[in-house]
């Protein structure tokens, strides 16, 4: 048995729900965790029927980073990082299919970097973010150094990274480090509504502005004007613009 389960929602299969499943380790990873799901998402970001995914964890967490018993893992951690951990950030973050991460508990180091990969980031009212690394005398990695210095900038992410100190939901919120914080008992509920939406709206815009917002941080505003117009270009003439301008048009 795997450590990840997916499950097909909706009428249609629409949204996929990837599920971290190793509760009694905290759904910590491990090579085998991390190469089953990197090879999951990559089957899911291929598949045209799924419209938008669910990353979230089985039991008490949502994922608190590596196995710090598979303990030969650390002996070649460039290796081991490049490998088997930036692949997987780089599927979240670089699918045209939005991610939905349904932070249940603890996503702790790396698990705080999947986290933050995601599009949408919805925290139970019981979750909470640690970038541990700090704590065990390492520096922060799977995406976590980007985003936070992103989204927090130097000073706030220097502190974060340092302590390693525990953000609750409501401080994570306030740094915008989440979409929105709900009641634990209504996270699954609320994930799959935000997944349903997504899945039901207009694909191909949805993957031009993610493609647009993840690419302009790193650009010049030139730049920016110059995609956003090749991106207008190609949504203005799809299906989804021409069907939603014809209804607009006829009720005025």
């Amino acid at each position: 048995m795997g450590s990840i389960d997916v499950s097909r929602d909706g009428s249609d299969g629409a949204v996929a729900t990837v599920t971290l499943n190793r509760p009694d380790r905290l759904n910590a990873l491990d090579e085998a965790t991390r190469v089953e799901l990197a090879d999951r998402l990559a089957a899911l970001a291929r598949d045209r029927d799924v419209g938008a995914i669910v990353l979230t964890g089985a039991g008490r967490a949502f994922c608190v980073g590596q196995d710090l018993a598979a303990v030969d893992e650390l002996d070649d951690a460039h290796d081991t990082v490049d490998r088997t951990y930036n692949p997987l950030v780089r599927l979240l973050a670089g699918m045209d299919t939005p991610v939905v991460a349904a932070v249940n508990g603890a996503a702790v180091g790396a698990g705080m970097g999947l986290a933050l990969a995601c599009d949408v980031v919805l925290l139970g009212r019981g979750a909470s973010l640690s970038c541990a690394f700090g704590r065990m005398a390492l520096v922060p990695d799977s995406g976590v150094a980007w985003a936070l210095a992103r989204q927090v900038g130097h000073q706030r992410a220097f502190d974060l990274a340092r302590t390693g100190r525990r953000v609750d939901a409501d401080e994570a919120l306030a740094l915008g480090l989440a979409t929105r914080v709900v009641d634990d008992a209504e996270l699954a509920g609320a994930a799959a509504s935000e997944a349903a939406a997504l899945a039901a709206g207009p694909a191909k815009a949805l993957a031009l502005t993610k493609r647009l917002l993840r690419a302009a941080a790193d650009l010049p505003l030139e730049q920016v004007l110059d995609r956003e117009a090749l991106g207008q270009g190609v949504a203005a003439q799809h299906d989804d613009h021409v069907a939603r301008r014809t209804a607009f048009l006829s009720k005025s």
